[in-house]
């Protein structure tokens, strides 16, 4: 008897099967660690940002922890008590990402032509 390895739909696997890549998770510590750094520069407490956020206090820490399940919103509302809102919206702007915009230089045809004219019938 041969077993067969069935390579699953990775859309149709749970979250909880698919870890999260490493890069991602010390990218996400970082940005816990900035939020708390941020926090303790403006003199706020965690139960004050959860109040001025609308979130609770256990948020506030899992958000400082860099917990990979926080929702974005979270994020927004924090950067909104800091002032720094703009710089979610920044984020991946079309016009600074770098890596978009080669690929669409990339993509630029050599020659342009131009187009037949129509006749009508």
């Amino acid at each position: 008897m041969e077993t067969t390895n069935v390579i699953k739909d990775p859309l149709k696997v749970p979250n909880t099967a698919r870890p999260l890549p490493h890069p991602a998770e010390r990218a996400l510590a970082k940005l816990g660690a900035d939020f708390s750094r941020a926090r303790r520069r403006r003199a706020i407490t965690q139960h004050n940002l959860a109040l001025r956020a609308g979130v609770s206090l256990n948020t506030i820490k899992r958000l400082e922890a860099g917990d990979h399940r926080m929702q974005l919103h979270v994020l927004a509302r924090v950067l909104m008590v800091f002032g720094e809102l703009e710089k979610l919206q920044d984020l991946l702007d079309t016009a600074i990402d770098d890596i978009g915009l080669a690929l669409a230089d990339e993509a630029l045809p050599v020659r342009v032509r131009a187009r037949k004219a129509q006749t009508a019938f």
